[in-house]
């Protein structure tokens, strides 16, 4: 069922009048976000009209816009990537690790994204991966899953990454599986020492380099770092999951996250945006918060990432280019079955039923089954008529 209210009725409702008014502020990047998702599922992109073979009742499905920012494209790219997650778990428990930064971190990383949001995914898992291969710790090779988030409840700018952590990993020999210890993975503060040194001689590294911008002169940038380096980062360790579905359930809330779900906002009246936010510093209290149109497209946008930048990683022995060499090794020092083999799919439909448990086939009023007719041509928008200059 379609919410009351979408991100994309408001962009549709206020985005014309926040684009004039913003002008050049607007990056290319968060122009087309906002067109993409004014114009997802509906004719702007066209689509395919279909009949129910019982009752007669016709449908135009409108094309999707698949855009990553998009409150409505994400449910079936999540599906079909955690069923494509589901051949690499593992049967030993799993840990979820955050990683976040100081406040004044997530201010220059706005105007440095790619550079800052990059460091954060690299320091993070150069943390946890070196750590883990002392034998003081654990001593092992581990894997991991790295996520990117950038935004709190509220909306504002709070970049962290959550780690999806395997609880062991191959010895340096390979010859056997090194476990964690019951219940723990690898200590907090350690973790956090060593991240944090590591993310200040980074952002010293990509400053010398000229990869920041609008950070200050050396001078007051070198003392910022100083006041850094005395003050504790949060690196939070969650409780371990209860196991391989566990994971499975929690990467499908997580991976494919946007700022702000549809089922949150409740109303747009009067210029006004009210949604519903969940209060951590008050035990996860539930409350509304109530922005104008303006400031809610601001916070949403604030989350629009750089082309071509990657929100999901992978490292250690899960790491893109040997994951399969690599986890055929630990299946192996686990005594641990190979994964059964997905049942092939013989068209999206069929697909999006196995991923989704929703029936794109069936007629929504009778149950029948609905037939192709042909597509629906995109209708796109009337230009708009040429501006008669009478100065």
């Amino acid at each position: 069922m379609r919410p009351s209210l979408e991100v994309a009725d408001i962009f549709r409702h206020h985005g014309a009048r926040y684009r004039a008014a913003q002008g050049d502020r607007l990056s290319r990047s968060q122009r087309r976000v906002m067109a993409a998702i004014e114009a997802c599922r509906t004719a702007t992109l066209g689509g395919h009209a279909e009949v129910c073979a019982e009752c007669g009742t016709p449908r135009i499905a409108y094309n999707s816009c698949r855009n990553r920012h998009c409150p409505k494209c994400q449910g079936l790219a999540q599906a079909q990537w955690v069923a494509d997650r589901q051949a690499d778990l593992l049967p030993v428990p799993y840990f979820h690790l955050v990683f976040t930064v100081p406040p004044i971190v997530a201010e220059w990383a706005l105007g440095n994204k790619t550079v800052v949001y990059g460091i954060l995914f690299r320091i993070a898992a150069e943390t946890l991966q070196t750590i883990a291969a002392d034998p003081r710790h654990l001593g092992a090779e581990i894997g991991l899953i790295a996520v990117l988030h950038t935004w709190g409840q509220n909306l504002h700018h709070h970049p962290h990454v959550h780690c999806i952590v395997p609880g062991g990993g191959p010895a340096p020999d390979g010859q056997r599986w090194v476990a964690c210890r019951s219940g723990f993975f690898l200590p907090v503060r350690v973790l956090s020492k060593l991240y944090r040194r590591r993310f200040l001689e980074a952002l010293k590294d990509a400053y010398r380099d000229g990869n920041l911008i609008g950070v200050g002169d050396p001078g007051p940038f070198e003392t910022h770092l100083d006041a850094l380096s005395r003050i504790d980062w949060v690196v939070y360790a969650k409780p371990p999951f209860g196991g391989p579905t566990t994971v499975l359930e929690y990467l499908g809330r997580y991976t494919h996250r946007v700022a702000i779900a549809n089922s949150r906002l409740i109303e747009d009246r009067d210029g006004s945006i009210r949604f519903r936010w969940k209060d951590y510093r008050h035990h996860g209290r539930s409350k509304v918060m109530t922005l104008t149109a303006d400031e809610f497209i601001r916070r949403f946008l604030l989350h629009t990432l750089p082309d071509g930048f990657h929100r999901i990683r992978h490292y250690g022995f899960l790491a893109n280019g040997q994951r399969r060499a690599k986890l055929a090794l630990c299946r192996h020092l686990l005594e641990a079955d190979p994964p059964a083999p997905a049942d092939p799919a013989e068209d999206y439909r069929e697909r999006y039923h196995q991923l989704t448990g929703h029936a794109l086939d069936r007629c929504p009023l009778c149950g029948g089954p609905m037939i192709l007719l042909g597509p629906v041509p995109p209708q796109r928008p009337s230009p708009r008529p040429p501006w008669n200059d009478t100065s």
